[in-house]
């Protein structure tokens, strides 16, 4: 993968060569993103460029005038990206690259035999081809895990050891790209040695979405790398790239706030009516009482996991439109199918009250991406919004 096919991120596309090229790069660093940021393709186009041959100056145009030449040898250009087009690269694009490793959340694949990554290696090149900003839910789903735990074992560190310690094949580097440490348990602590005294030229990428998850020992011993979530023009720019219509794409790219995968969901529903099915909970909640909400419920439990989040992302972002009304008054850059509803959602509820309904929706999010129970989430989520909203009920019409 290129640097430049990477969305957004350009000072990080930046500084990562110059990490290298400076001689500044530490041989373990977490690539620390939220979900959609691009935190693993940055990972794997750093990848490419450390063992690019152009960038180590073993490809013959690297090379320079041949030694009997009369051209004195000059020193080679810093370089932005890899070449693409040498061995390395071409392996790198691939995920077939030999000392480039992988390790990421499996379950087990054999009865009796403990999951390591390499079991599902050809799953995994085909998931990255087809979802790069997928995330550990996406990539479960991927290998048909159902609702098992994903986990980085013990089994997996100490095959991590037995290759780290292997000579590397091609490259002058071998590199471990480790998705997803969150996954991995105290067994992860078997890796600190390998860690704080790796062999020669051997370079860890950690990437991970959460800071609190990852084991402490192992954070104190990497240098972090921030990937900031997307700005709103950076997707915009990739979804009219992939053919989304420019408006769509401006309104998808303001409710996903960042996240590519987002984006991408948001696409693939845009038929969806989350508006509709929002202003009916609503009045199921404030007007129409205890039958309409279990109506309500029994349809939105029905939805499928991604759709429920993309509805609960929606009304967090009409929530949004609704406090950036508030503070900027009329004024507020607002597409105008959004401005009614959030005019609406500031009649219902003052801002400690909408700060509440955000709070909740936000944990009910958490609790739908780790299989809770549909029907009683939103059961509970409705009993906590009328509580919340019950003194200030206005209808909303259609």
């Amino acid at each position: 993968m290129h640097f430049k096919d990477i969305i957004g991120q350009d000072h990080l596309k930046t500084e990562l060569p110059e990490l290298l090229q400076d001689n500044r790069l530490a041989h373990a660093l977490i690539f620390l993103g939220k979900e959609g940021s691009g935190a693993l393709p940055l990972a794997l186009a750093f990848a490419q460029f450390v063992v690019c041959e152009k960038v180590n100056g073993r490809s013959a145009e690297a090379a320079g005038p041949s030694l009997f030449g009369d051209e004195p040898a000059t020193t080679p250009a810093r370089l932005t990206d890899s070449c693409g087009v040498c061995p390395s690269c071409q392996k790198a694009a691939k995920l077939v690259h030999p000392d480039i490793h992988f390790s990421y959340p499996v379950v087990t694949k054999k009865t009796g035999s403990p999951p390591v990554s390499t079991d599902y290696i050809t799953e995994w090149r085909e998931f990255i081809q087809k979802q790069p900003y997928g995330n550990v839910y996406d990539w479960l789903q991927y290998i048909g895990a159902d609702n098992k735990q994903g986990n980085i074992t013990a089994n997996e560190c100490n095959e991590i050891i037995r290759k780290l310690n292997l000579k590397s094949f091609e490259s002058e580097y071998k590199i471990l790209i480790m998705w997803m440490p969150e996954y991995l348990g105290h067994e992860g602590n078997k890796l600190l040695k390998l860690i704080e005294e790796p062999p020669a030229n051997t370079l860890f990428i950690l990437v991970a979405e959460n800071e609190s998850l990852i084991l402490q020992t192992i954070l104190s011993r990497c240098q972090l790398v921030k990937v900031p979530l997307l700005e709103d023009a950076d997707v915009t720019q990739a979804l009219v790239a992939q053919g989304t219509e420019e408006n769509a794409a401006r309104q998808i790219a303001a409710v996903s706030e960042g996240n590519f995968r987002e984006a991408l969901q948001q696409v693939q529903h845009a038929d969806e009516d989350w508006h509709n099915l929002l202003r009916e909970w609503l009045n199921a909640i404030l007007k129409n009482g205890p039958v309409a909400q279990v109506k309500w419920v029994e349809k939105a439990s029905g939805l499928g996991r991604e759709k429920q989040k993309q509805f609960l992302r929606y009304f967090n972002h009409l929530l949004a439109q609704s406090v950036r009304l508030r503070v900027l008054g009329e004024n507020a850059p607002i597409p105008d199918q959004d401005r009614d509803f959030a005019l609406r959602l500031n009649k219902i509820a003052d801002l400690g009250q909408q700060q509440a309904i955000i709070e909740e929706l936000d944990k009910a999010a958490y609790y739908v991406e780790r299989n809770a129970n549909a029907k009683m989430l939103f059961h509970a989520l409705t009993i906590k919004v009328y509580h919340i909203i019950q003194d200030k009920i206005v209808f909303l019409a259609d």
